[in-house]
């Protein structure tokens, strides 16, 4: 128990779930027992971590860092989240920053508020943040007729052998933290003839 608390850390001294320590002590064993992972994953905890279902009998991690360490996470990622979902078998796992969002002035405050707290910035953020190693080149936004929309995200197919079967995690997790729908996509990319 003492060694899995060295890698979380609440807000507001807040008691961690049994799933986050789950997370937490995951992280701790890899730290311990791959020395590919051990001096990067020395300084590193998570905020968080929550279990979403997906579809049918699947489910997905999703693990919330720290917004200052997202850049220190992002260079061990792959090999992170691929050391994870063997520690979880059969279950994707997905790393997202903490950011928060901040409500808009009222009317004749003096102070603005920034940019990446606004709703839609920090939403754009987790999108990239869900899909990452994978770029997103491309969002458009259908209007159905009963007035509901989707959004549909591209990504770079250079990517696709290492996103293609996370593709409903993403969505599902997507929905479950913003609330939006979203359909992931590769553009077609057609023959270049000579």
């Amino acid at each position: 128990m003492f060694t899995a608390s060295q890698k979380i850390h609440k807000d507001k001294d807040v008691e961690p779930s049994e799933f986050e320590i789950t997370v937490a002590q995951a992280l701790y064993d890899l730290e311990n027992t791959n020395s590919d992972l051990k001096s990067d994953l020395k300084d590193l905890f998570i905020n968080a971590a929550t279990q979403i279902d997906v579809s049918g009998s699947r489910k997905a991690v999703v693990v919330h860092v720290p917004y200052r360490l997202r850049k220190a996470f992002r260079k061990i990622h792959p090999r992170l989240v691929r050391e994870l979902e063997k520690k979880f078998s059969g279950k994707d796992v997905v790393v997202i920053a903490t950011r928060r969002i901040v409500r808009p002035p009222k009317k004749g405050a003096a102070v603005q508020r920034p940019r990446s707290r606004t709703m839609t910035a920090v939403h754009e953020a987790i999108l990239e943040d869900m899909v990452f190693p994978a770029e997103i080149v491309g969002k458009r936004i259908k209007y159905r007729i009963d007035g509901s929309k989707i959004m549909k995200v591209l990504l770079d197919p250079k990517s696709r052998n290492d996103t293609e079967y996370k593709l409903d995690t993403f969505t599902s997790v997507y929905r479950k933290l913003s609330g939006k729908d979203v359909v992931f996509e590769y553009p077609l990319t057609e023959p270049v003839s000579a």
